[in-house]
């Protein structure tokens, strides 16, 4: 029987050296890499593929934690927290207490089963009937902030390879920038690169701005080129929706766009000047989103054509991009 293999993600050093030690003194368990931080956590788990991941309370608490879950769930991995106290004022180890195997195995064997993303809606009625091909001149964007990853893998594991050129703005940390782009592509058809000044976008290709250093703009030229610009936030980030939105303004009437879950504003006030532009736009509802922020005021604005649910938002994208796509309310 091969060892159940163990990854350990904790900012406490000494927590992390005496758990490592107790566990690797078990039969059947290896622990096989420590990560003292989301973004080591996160390449430990994608390369290791261990059975469990122990990660410490103190970095579920960080923004980017959601990344790592949405790493697990599309592998598989069953994961389990490592409460704040599990040592005393003198720094002696007692979780569960030193010599107590049968508790410690308990403990590390009481998991829920791995939970994989599921797999994406069926396309609605709309898309089904639309006339197969896509129009050459249109494009997709996307904005996505808190529980973004998680909505934004469900939409794209229901494009297709030939999808339309499309752009993504996800807010997140820049240390989970690369980590992000790979696991999308496991989970894309088309084609997943990073935001990158100067690329032609063209059709089967699916462009993220996460974590990058600059702005995520869009060059009106024809192929559209991507440009990645420095600056200052706007609307609090870098790189920022409203910014990607905005520059498509010029060719709105070929847009079609979505503002998806997140806290704050940001996206809303473009996806607003893109609906005026002639663009198709929607919303994330609030029961589907994990922060309903950016999607309100989206809503309030009446930047979006339709609010829609997450299960319906990646054929809508498409349907109105086919060459014969479907009515939408303006």
């Amino acid at each position: 029987m091969k060892p159940r293999k163990v990854v350990l993600a904790t900012s406490r050093a000494i927590t992390a050296a005496r758990l490592s030690r107790r566990i690797s003194a078990l039969p059947d368990y290896l622990v096989c890499g420590q990560a003292a931080d989301l973004s080591a956590a996160y390449i430990l788990a994608e390369s290791c593929e261990p059975h469990l991941l122990l990660i410490g309370a103190e970095l579920t608490r960080q923004a980017d934690f959601d990344g790592l879950l949405a790493l697990l769930r599309v592998i598989g991995i069953a994961w389990k927290t490592i409460p704040d106290r599990i040592a005393d004022p003198e720094g002696r180890f007692t979780f569960p207490e030193e010599g107590d195997t049968a508790s410690l195995l308990s403990w590390l064997s009481d998991l829920p089963a791995p939970q994989s993303t599921p797999p994406p809606p069926a396309p609605s009625a709309p898309a089904q009937a639309a006339t197969p091909g896509f129009l050459p001149d249109r494009i997709i964007l996307i904005g996505a902030s808190t529980g973004g990853i998680d909505a934004l893998l469900t939409i794209l594991a229901s494009f297709p390879p030939d999808c339309p050129p499309t752009v993504i703005v996800q807010h997140t940390g820049a240390a989970f920038s690369d980590s992000l782009i790979r696991l999308f592509a496991r989970c894309a058809a088309a084609r997943v690169v990073a935001a990158t000044a100067g690329l032609a976008l063209r059709p089967g290709m699916i462009m993220v701005g996460a974590g990058c250093a600059g702005h995520l703009r869009l060059d009106p030229s024809r192929p559209w080129r991507s440009d990645l610009s420095p600056g200052a936030p706007v609307s609090g980030h870098l790189p920022s929706i409203d910014v990607l939105f905005r520059s498509a303004v010029p060719f709105g009437a070929s847009v079609s766009a979505a503002l998806l879950t997140g806290m704050g504003r940001d996206g809303a006030r473009g996806l607003l000047d893109l609906r005026q532009a002639g663009a198709t736009t929607f919303a994330q509802d609030e029961a589907s989103s994990t922060v309903y922020g950016m999607p309100r005021a989206a809503a309030e604005l009446g930047a979006a054509c339709e609010t829609l649910p997450l299960s319906r938002i990646a054929a809508a994208l498409l349907a109105s991009c086919h060459n014969k796509p479907v009515s939408l309310v303006r």
